[in-house]
């Protein structure tokens, strides 16, 4: 339970917190986690005893104390909070008009907020939260559509959030196995040209992919699946001539994928199937006059039901702040 007051003459807002040993991890590590809020907010945050004083603009205030408070909630439910959970809270605006479904429960993804607005995929190795508006639809779209597509610049949380759901799937029983598949496409070197056998050459192509997976399962769990056959890493021209039942099916890259590739893929949906389709529209390596298949499919299956588009901007970027600067002027300097 958070207490707060304020005083209006001193421009300040006091929070009191009850356990100090909770209170010591909200302010982190030579209290890191309150100098990020102060920088992001413009507001100074002294800490007395069990209370914190945040000192600055009415608004300013009030956003820190929410975001204080959303911390300490977090605290209390046993988890921890690093400075990738408070850029989550700056992100986040919680509505009690959100939309909830109830198919999710199952796989008890919505978590924490007795409202339901939290979600949480829950893997082996560590439970992944959404961090912006957009990626929390994306991955409620993701557990309630067979077929989902998720369009935005790198760095979103596109194919990371879809294989983070896969892996939910599977370790709950809802799918068999797990195929993440993405284009080859030569870019700079030819395949030919690169060393040891087909394996050796498409690996690096994959490698994303594998770096994902890594982050859910644990390492020995996750060669296991591979071996077995019931996790699936191959390049997009793999998936021919199959049908993709009782499965969780990803294609990343999909901006480099032809137009015949795009439809041979999504016909590999089969029965008791989720399929996701991820790509950036801006990073397309395919050569000069070859339309993506990512393009069409988005003009042609845009009206059929249960299929659901969700697109990210440089607002949803979640790696280092620069990233979301740099596809910012990219996208400023677009003729189009």
């Amino acid at each position: 339970m958070v207490t707060s007051a304020l005083t209006p003459a001193t421009a300040e807002t006091q929070l009191e917190f009850p356990d100090n040993f909770l209170l010591i991890d909200l302010c982190g590590e030579h209290d890191r986690h309150l100098t990020m809020i102060e920088s992001a907010l413009g507001v100074q945050v002294l800490r007395r005893g069990n209370q914190l004083t945040i000192v600055g603009e009415e608004d300013a205030r009030q956003e820190a104390g929410r975001v204080l408070s959303a911390l300490y909630q977090r605290l209390e439910a046993g988890k921890a909070v690093e400075l990738g959970d408070i850029d989550r809270e700056f992100r986040m605006v919680t509505s009690d008009n959100d939309d909830h479904s109830d198919a999710d429960e199952q796989t008890e993804l919505f978590k924490g907020d007795p409202s339901g607005a939290r979600v949480e995929i829950k893997t082996r190795k560590k439970v992944v939260e959404p961090r912006t508006e957009a990626q929390k639809a994306y991955v409620r779209g993701l557990f309630e559509n067979e077929l989902a597509f998720g369009i935005g610049p790198a760095g979103t949380g596109k194919t990371y959030l879809a294989v983070a759901v896969g892996v939910n799937m599977f370790i709950n029983g809802q799918v068999d196995r797990i195929i993440l598949s993405r284009p080859a496409v030569e870019a700079g070197e030819k395949l030919g040209y690169l060393p040891g056998d087909m394996k050796d050459k498409v690996d690096p192509y994959m490698q994303p992919l594998y770096d994902a997976l890594n982050d859910f399962l644990p390492g020995k769990q996750s060669a296991k699946l591979i071996e077995e056959k019931k996790i699936e890493i191959a390049p997009l021209a793999f998936m021919r001539g199959r049908t993709l039942s009782n499965a969780f099916v990803v294609l990343d890259e999909a901006q480099n994928a032809t137009t015949m590739q795009m439809k041979m893929f999504l016909t590999r949906l089969g029965e008791g199937s989720r399929m996701v389709i991820t790509g950036d529209r801006t990073q397309i390596d395919l050569p000069r006059g070859v339309n993506s298949g990512l393009w069409d499919a988005e003009r042609l299956l845009k009206s059929i039901p249960k299929i659901s588009f969700n697109y990210f901007t440089s607002k949803d970027v979640v790696r280092h702040p620069l990233v979301a600067a740099i596809i910012e002027a990219y996208e400023a300097d677009d003729p189009k």
